[in-house]
Parts: structure tokens; C-alpha cells; sequence
């Protein structure tokens, strides 16, 4: 599910109080979709940290009558707010899937019935909970599984591109990133899982790095802070973009009038960012244009870069191998330059 798409599901289960489950990989922005939808919906928030808390936090605090003749739970923190609530309110629980089995069990109770012991979650409350995969590292071991059956669904976040541009320019990142990443999308999340103390490039880790580009920091630094923020082959590969920024056309003005000589940089890095852009574009109704810009660049000499634009469209999408703008390309020169530089 899309960000856009767990969204607007969001929107219609926190009004109607159904349960949801998000999982995927971190730093991709599970929290603050979910705060956005919250805030969105004009729901107040409650946040827990299941991970750090203890079995009593979601039950209350055994606690003896002044006669001593009986106990009860009295409930606290998060749980006395949820019960208190007179609101559309969401009870946030944040890693779940981190959470040791006890703690994970204390919440069955609450999340089906709406009730533990002698309280009752009113209605007006939504639970909704966010974890990482087992797959990532994250000290994830699961989640019970009468804890996953009480969700109305359990839905994975994957990131797009188009929905994290949209973000970033609402909140301001760096413009030199967002064309970056719209120019190399792979890196907007590569998030893989490792012992070392490094980072991935995810969209939490871009939007670090946005913000060390607005510190005024002197160029040696920066480079080390943006590679400890999204890792060493991100960093270097944004910051050789960046020597070419401002000669990079527009990708979508070169869809446009593909036949524009003007459009055709002159340097290899900004070539090798304009076809590797121009690859992850390639859709039915844009593939003409831009199989019009290789044959251009074929005959501007650049026959490499040509062959490599049409080589990374189909390792992309085998698809357009059989659209009559490859197939044209492929039976004239431009078919000739693949096979040849295939062979190396």
C-alpha cells in the first residue's frame, strides 16, 4: 500500500474505529502518516512505546482498597487518557511487533472487547499500531497471533516516489534532493539491514540529510555528515549529482521535445542522470517521446548512452520491449548499438 493509499484508508478506519495494522521497513514514514491521518481526522493522539513499557501499563496498577479487603487496577499514563477520552481519539502503539509476548498479550483485551478488568475504551477511541518486519533487523520476533487477528487489517507501507516528493515539498527538504532521488528513485528507500554501524538511504535518513544541507556547514564535513546520515554510495552518488545540478534539463520538458537538441547535456554524469531518469519514466504513453530523445542522442554521438537509456527501460519494464516505439528503435541503429555494447 502507497502512502496516498494507507492514507486514505485511514481516513474512513479512524472515524469508524476499526483497528489497523501497519507494517514495513524502517524510516518510511509509518509514524507520521499515521500522525498526519490522525491530525487529518481531528483526532487528539496517544502514543505509546510497547517495546519500553511494562504488562501493567495496559492493564492499570493493582491497588489495594483503604480496607485492605480488596483490589483493584487503577489505571495510568496511556491508559487512564484513552479511558478518559470524550473525543475522536487515536491510541497509537508504536513497534508493537518489538514488544515482548507479555506486553503484546496485554493489549488483547483492549483491542477486542475495548475493555480490561473494570474499564471500558469508549468508542470514541481508534487503535492503531505500526511495526517493522522480522526481515529487518529491528529486534521484531513477531506478533501473537491473537494479537494480529484482532485488526480490522494488517496493511504493509511500501514508499513511492511521487507520494514522497509531494511530502518533501510541503515540507520543505532540500530541492536538491528531491530532484536527486527523481533522478535516482532506487535510493529514495534502500534500506538493508546490517550489523555495522551505518545507515540506509530510507526517507527518514533523506530527510536528515536535508537538514544538514541547511546548516552552513563547510563542504568536508558535509559530505561525512550527509554519508553517516544515508551511507557512503548514496552520499557520494548525490553529491557527484550535485556537481551537475544546474545543467540537468528538466525531464519533463525533454518528454516534451524530444527532438531539442538544447536538452542534451554535455556532460557524462548529467547524461548518465538524464537516461537513468528518463528509464524510470518510460510508461505506454511516454515511451515514443523518449525513445525520440535516444535516437537523438545517437546521432548527437552520445550512441552509449542511447543504447544504455533503451537497455535500463526494458530491464525495467520487459514490457515495453513489445511497444512499437522500441521495437521501431530496436530493427534501426539504435538495435545495433545494443547488441554491440551488450557484447562488452
Amino acid at each position: 500500500m502507497t502512502p496516498s493509499e494507507l492514507t486514505g484508508l485511514l481516513a474512513q478506519t479512524i472515524p469508524a474505529g476499526a483497528p489497523i495494522l501497519v507494517v514495513g521497513a524502517p524510516g518510511i514514514g509509518k509514524s507520521q502518516i499515521i500522525e498526519q491521518a490522525t491530525k487529518a481526522a481531528g483526532a487528539n493522539l496517544i502514543v505509546s512505546h510497547p517495546a519500553v513499557s511494562d504488562p501493567t501499563d495496559a492493564k492499570g496498577l493493582p491497588w489495594i482498597s483503604a480496607d485492605q479487603a480488596s483490589a483493584r487496577f487503577l489505571p495510568f499514563g496511556d491508559l487512564s487518557a484513552a479511558i478518559s477520552a470524550t473525543t475522536r481519539t487515536v491510541w497509537f502503539l508504536d513497534d508493537l511487533g518489538q514488544a515482548p509476548a507479555s506486553v503484546q498479550a496485554s493489549y488483547m483485551q483492549l483491542l477486542l472487547a475495548r475493555r480490561v478488568n473494570e474499564h471500558r475504551v469508549p468508542e470514541c477511541v481508534t487503535f492503531i499500531a505500526a511495526t517493522n518486519r522480522r526481515t529487518d533487523r529491528a529486534n521484531v520476533s513477531g506478533i501473537l497471533e491473537p494479537v494480529k487477528s484482532r485488526f480490522t487489517a494488517i496493511v504493509e507501507l511500501e514508499t513511492t516516489l511521487d507520494d514522497w516528493c509531494g511530502w518533501a515539498m510541503r515540507y520543505e527538504i532540500e530541492p536538491q534532493i528531491v530532484a536527486f532521488l527523481r533522478f535516482r528513485p532506487a535510493l529514495l528507500s534502500a534500506f538493508a539491514p546490517t550489523a555495522d554501524l551505518t545507515n540506509s538511504p530510507t526517507p527518514r535518513t533523506w530527510a536528515h540529510a536535508s537538514r544538514l544541507m541547511t546548516m552552513g556547514l563547510p563542504a568536508p564535513v558535509l559530505r561525512h555528515a550527509v554519508s553517516g546520515a544515508v551511507g557512503e554510495g548514496a552520499a557520494a552518488e548525490l553529491f557527484g549529482f550535485l556537481e551537475v545540478y544546474t545543467e540537468l534539463p528538466d525531464l519533463d520538458d525533454i518528454i516534451g521535445q524530444p527532438s531539442g537538441w538544447g536538452l542534451i547535456p554535455k556532460k557524462a554524469a548529467a547524461l548518465y542522470a538524464v537516461v537513468t531518469g528518463l528509464a524510470m519514466k518510460a510508461t505506454a504513453t511516454t515511451i515514443a517521446p523518449i525513445v525520440t530523445y535516444g535516437e537523438r542522442l545517437a546521432e548527437k554521438g552520445h550512441g552509449e548512452f542511447a543504447a544504455l537509456l533503451l537497455r535500463d527501460i526494458v530491464r525495467r519494464d520487459p514490457a515495453m520491449m513489445v511497444t512499437p516505439a522500441v521495437m521501431g528503435a530496436l530493427r534501426g541503429p539504435l538495435g545495433a548499438l545494443i547488441e554491440g555494447h551488450g557484447k562488452h
